[in-house]
């Protein structure tokens, strides 16, 4: 759910390139990056299951009604993004570790308030299992496009331009959906997923030739950016299917 370019490898770090460092330093930077991917997934649905809990099912079905209704989806998206610029610009601090993992969790907790609506609708109206379905779609799919480009090392940084431009006319279409009340359909649905994979391939090819082996954070809140969105629209077309 976070349609701008979130490579963060031309931040000011003091460490080396992955690409070029040492084979130990390389492969710790690797671990650190998806062991980091590994705790914000889990806290993200920690936080769910505590809200699903929590919440009664009446108040989150009438949240998810009101949230999503016209301007307030606008102002929703609009917060999202903007918490979404401070977490980046927080994990991308080469400063403070500290802040850097502020970031991470105010990512994570932002994707997870994002979240609410569509899981409400898809445990109370669709049922759970389709959630299910969806989760494990979605990492299948990640760990073959991970694997993809781990066994070839394929740097697709050529890639960059042509996602923010695909990111940038997403959001104007979802912005335009929302002003003039239609509905996007399956067809930008699919888009979103092909589009959350180029995302992915992209910043999977950015751990192994473009970050700093010091900015393992930044570059699991981008990965971990991406399997949100590739989840998010993954959930709709099964919902849609169902």
């Amino acid at each position: 759910m976070n349609y701008q370019d979130s490579n963060a490898y031309a931040s000011p770090y003091s460490g080396q390139m992955a690409a070029d460092a040492a084979e130990q330093d390389r492969i710790g930077f690797i671990q650190r990056t998806y062991l980091h991917l590994g705790l914000a997934i889990l806290a993200f649905v920690t936080l769910e299951a505590v809200i699903f809990t929590a919440i009664p099912e009446e108040t989150l079905m009438g949240l998810a009604g009101t949230l999503t209704q016209g301007w307030n989806w606008a102002f929703v998206l609009g917060g999202f993004m903007g918490a979404s610029w401070i977490a980046t610009r927080w994990a991308e601090s080469g400063a403070s570790s500290t802040k850097q993992y502020m970031g991470l969790m105010l990512f994570v907790v932002a994707e997870a308030i994002i979240f609410v609506p569509i899981l409400a609708i898809a445990q109370f109206q669709v049922g759970g299992q389709v959630i299910e379905s969806a989760a494990i779609t979605t990492l299948v799919t990640f760990g073959g496009l991970t694997g993809f480009v781990f066994i070839g090392r394929f740097d697709f940084s050529f890639m960059r331009m042509f996602l923010f431009l695909g990111g940038i006319l997403a959001f104007g279409l979802i912005i335009c959906s929302i002003l003039f009340g239609f509905n996007l359909g399956t067809w930008f649905a699919v888009a979103m997923v092909a589009l959350a994979s180029g995302f992915i391939l992209y910043q999977t090819s950015n751990v192994l030739h473009h970050y700093r082996t010091d900015q393992s954070v930044a570059a699991s809140l981008a990965l971990f950016s991406s399997l949100a969105t590739l989840f998010y629209y993954v959930l709709i077309l099964f919902m849609r299917r169902d």
